[in-house]
């Protein structure tokens, strides 16, 4: 008769059960011994010693804090080999007799448990320690292996191998700029909250925090756009999954006999699921802003944190009060108050919620009445007086006061400031002005851009492109302040466009373009020489291109040219290398 399984029986495949006892030693006591042994053990390792005696273990421990007799260490070896971080085998090597035998002798070495114990603990105070940073580089490196795959993938039959090492490449990338990013800004938002930082330090580095912030988040701005389209470009033309079924086979080439059986599919889903992390990372999706726009945001947010901190700042230098630093004083003398009535003393004298001293009686004064009392019925003019003292009546209070502190005139100061504040507020009115089309224009009728208005135009073409998704042909944007909006619509006629600055000239595929000033209510004041919202010489949405205009980028993919850095300048002999990075 067969048996058939029970419906309780246990699965075929159970999951073992975990033994963390390797790192038990953590919370014992002698804790320190024990991760000096252990680190003993880890420099043997990279000296490709495999065995280690009790003296060897002795005489590699700080001679400062390390125990005074073997016997310690031989104990704290053996608790070790307990929770399974070391392993023992008898010392057979210095056995010369048959009483050797019966000496309880040993060598030790790393077990698999208290390796993989010791590289996560590793790891974890690597983490602890890690600051991050900002890999601008990582994103040119992203958009070269980007189009390396990109034309791999184009080819009849891709090489597997260049398919892997691209695909490689372009994973490490992108993982050491999120994990980076994401660490960098941790350790941004503790520096804004002024924990564990020295302030002398951070007011000494501020302004090149501030400029590598900048610096960053231009690239972000024009790179990100450039690899969304490169990402868009592969999944419009169905690349994605045969060059990532090939970079599968050719890591499960050398599975284990055992797992080869599923390792393409497991390799494949694992491939699958980091280039749709790379892809959610720099492409926004429906209701789902990409996570490169949420960084921009976020270094852009801290940019005025950190101004407002070195405000703070300057103000404590400067001997202002400050508050909250008076309240945590204060709850440090309450926490140290030695009982109740201690406490409640602090309090009437930190907030005066006491009695009016003025108006009590002392023993002295009750003596002074018994023995002539005041009838009750006596008039204030007619009693005896109260004498005190004119300073007391004059300052309130019986100590000299010395010279009053000098006061700091800092009108001049403020004045200054309040100009330059003035200035660029008007700066940038006049460029938001110089943007505001009054409803949708080409791209190429913007004609000559100041470089204030140009650099207003490059964050809002960046924030136009950063929502644009393949196949899209029209978006719409808001400015970070929320003071502009953009829409931007792609033409099918091949047209291309160039903006003439003082620094050079900018050039790509033509647009529709409608940029429309949201603190004005919509209505834009337009341009110091035209009316509200009419560009000189305009062009209908359907007018053809000038005879001489050069179609360089056809289709209806958005315009990605990188903006120039700061700093920099675009210069006129650039023209033809962007476009043909438009190409």
């Amino acid at each position: 008769m067969s048996s058939q399984t029970s419906p309780t029986s246990p699965p075929a495949n159970p999951v073992p059960p975990v033994d963390y006892a390797p790192f038990a030693h953590l919370s014992a006591p002698n804790a320190a011994l024990y991760r000096q042994v252990m680190c003993a053990f880890l420099v043997a390792k990279e000296q490709f010693a495999v065995h280690l005696r009790p003296e060897d273990v002795y005489s590699a421990l700080d001679a400062e804090s390390r125990p005074a007799g073997l016997e310690a260490v031989t104990q704290a070896l053996d608790k070790l080999v307990d929770w399974g971080n070391l392993r023992a085998d008898p010392d057979h090597a210095r056995v010369t007799a048959v009483e050797d035998f019966y000496r309880r002798r040993f060598i030790y070495q790393l077990t698999r448990a208290g390796e993989a114990a010791e590289a996560a603990l590793g790891t974890y105070d690597e983490m602890l320690g890690r600051r991050g940073e900002l890999q601008a580089v990582a994103l040119h490196d992203i958009v070269t292996q980007l189009r390396a795959l990109l034309v791999i993938a184009v080819e009849d039959d891709p090489d597997p191998a260049k398919v892997y090492v691209a695909l490689s490449v372009l994973t490490t990338r992108f993982t050491d700029l999120a994990d980076n990013a994401r660490a960098f800004m941790g350790s941004l938002q503790r520096t804004i909250d002024l924990h564990d930082i020295e302030v002398e330090a951070f007011l000494a580095y501020k302004d090149r925090l501030i400029q590598y912030l900048e610096r960053f988040i231009q690239d972000l701005i024009t790179l990100g756009g450039r690899i969304a389209l490169l990402i868009g470009e592969l999944e419009e033309q169905d690349r994605v999954g045969p060059v990532l079924r090939l970079a599968a086979a050719r890591e499960a080439a050398d599975a284990a006999p055992e797992e080869a059986a599923h390792a393409e599919e497991a390799a494949y889903r694992k491939w699958a699921a980091r280039w749709s992390g790379l892809a959610q990372w720099f492409v926004s999706g429906e209701g789902r802003e990409s996570q490169a726009r949420l960084l921009r945001g976020r270094a852009l947010g801290s940019v005025p944190q950190l101004l407002a901190v070195v405000r703070q700042l300057n103000e404590r230098r400067a001997g202002r009060s400050d508050r909250s630093a008076d309240f945590r004083t204060l709850a440090r003398w309450f926490a140290q108050a030695p009982d109740d009535a201690a406490r409640h003393r602090l309090w009437r004298v930190a907030f005066g919620l006491h009695s009016s001293r003025h108006l009590t009686v002392d023993a002295d004064t009750l003596v002074e009445r018994a023995a002539s009392p005041e009838p009750a019925s006596t008039p204030w003019g007619k009693a005896r007086p109260l004498r005190i003292s004119p300073q007391l009546r004059r300052t309130g209070s019986y100590e000299r006061r010395g010279k009053p502190r000098k006061v700091v005139d800092r009108g001049a100061a403020k004045r200054e400031l309040a100009e330059i504040a003035a200035r660029e507020a008007g700066e940038a009115r006049q460029a938001r002005d110089r943007l505001v089309t009054g409803g949708p224009v080409r791209l190429s009728r913007l004609g000559e851009l100041d470089p204030s208005a140009f650099q207003l135009f490059l964050r809002l073409l960046g924030d136009a492109l950063a929502t644009w998704r393949p196949g899209t042909t029209s978006t719409m944007a808001t400015s970070g302040d929320g003071s502009m909006e953009i829409r931007l619509t792609a033409l099918d006629d091949g047209s291309s466009a160039e903006l003439h600055t003082p620094e050079g000239v900018f050039s790509g595929p033509d647009h529709l373009i409608d940029i429309v000033d949201l603190t004005t209510g919509g209505n834009g004041s337009g341009r110091a020489d035209t009316p509200a919202g009419h560009l000189p010489d305009p062009a209908e949405p359907n007018d053809p291109p000038a005879p001489n205009a050069q179609t360089t980028v056809s289709g209806a993919a958005p315009m990605a040219v990188p903006a120039p850095r700061q700093g920099g300048a675009l210069h006129p002999s650039r023209v033809a290398r962007h476009r043909a990075e438009d190409r």
